[in-house]
């Protein structure tokens, strides 16, 4: 720090009340209207001294709409400046008026907690509705794919127009997205263009043109009921698998809609537990759990369920 900027910063200090404003915004971002409160002084004042404290770069300013956001940010200043800001702070910290400012700045952030309670009181019944006009309704849902291993490489098999590889790939090391259908195969190109790590494959579930033990995970995402023998596609899985893989799929439980047969090429109407854990035993799975998946109000398909297995 320069002789000038130390004498600036010195005789800017040298107001208690400033001192005690930094001392408040060194502990919590404020606005004018809290800094008030807790010191018990005029916005004008407030204003004066916060203006005093930018210009010496003590305090920082950030906007949010219409209310601007002070704090004293400590740990960015400059060797010399914490310093300086060390010896005042030891002997503003124990004065009887700071203290009275601490007592009241907690005041000022359990009122704080008290208006953020108000609103989801008056919200709860609203809030989902809220949420999702906000963020979407699938932004929590797709922030749950972080969980994932970024290392991994995930077979999305049966992979349609390429939405869940899509999806999957910014949370991933590679996605291998594999089906037969020369359209969707278009469409999943044409959605992944800018996703170098999605690798788009033509083939068959039953033969997947995946090397053996090459992906850590393999997704059957409402594919299986499309499949004309089932246990022969999740024993291709398993070979695709590195010991210890994950095997997840997602598929319709039982149902009687026998239209879909004509309508949509299904050849399966649902799946049973005993049904599809008897084929996942006998491909080389273990540690098989099916749950049935909440309903989705605005669904008309039949119910569906998530299951999720280990390759030994």
């Amino acid at each position: 720090m320069t002789a000038p900027a130390i004498f600036g910063r010195l005789s800017g200090l040298a107001d208690p009340i400033r001192g005690r404003v930094l001392l408040a915004l060194e502990r919590q971002e404020l606005t004018v209207r809290e800094l008030q409160a807790v010191l018990r002084l005029p916005q004008s004042t407030v204003s004066r001294h916060l203006k005093v404290l930018a210009d010496l770069g003590l305090v920082i300013t950030r906007g949010e709409g219409t209310s601007n956001w002070y704090r004293m940010p400590a740990r960015d200043l400059d060797p010399s400046a914490r310093r300086l800001w060390s010896a005042v702070r030891e002997e503003v910290a124990g004065s009887s008026a700071a203290l009275r400012d601490g007592d009241r700045l907690q005041r000022v952030l359990a009122e704080r907690h008290v208006t953020s309670q108000r609103f989801f009181a008056s919200a709860a019944g609203q809030w989902d509705h809220l949420r999702g006009e906000l963020f979407g309704h699938r932004a929590a849902l797709v922030a749950l794919l972080a969980l994932l291993d970024e290392s991994w490489t995930v077979g999305d098999l049966g992979c349609g127009t390429g939405q869940v590889s899509a999806t999957l790939a910014p949370f991933v090391h590679r996605v291998i997205a594999v089906d037969e259908s020369a359209a969707m195969l278009k469409a999943a190109r044409q959605r992944t263009r800018d996703l170098p790590s999605v690798d788009i494959r033509s083939g068959t579930l039953e033969a997947l043109p995946v090397a053996e033990g090459e992906l850590d995970a393999a997704l059957l995402i409402l594919t299986l009921h499309h499949a004309a023998d089932p246990a022969r596609v999740l024993a291709s899985a398993r070979r695709a698998l590195k010991p210890g893989g994950k095997l997840l799929v997602v598929d319709m439980l039982p149902h009687d809609r026998a239209e879909y047969r004509e309508q949509m090429g299904h050849q399966w109407l649902g799946f049973a537990e005993d049904q599809i854990q008897g084929w996942l035993t006998e491909a080389g799975f273990c540690a098989a759990r099916l749950t049935a998946l909440p309903a989705d109000t605005n669904a008309r398909g039949p119910g569906l369920f998530v299951l999720t297995a280990k390759s030994e």
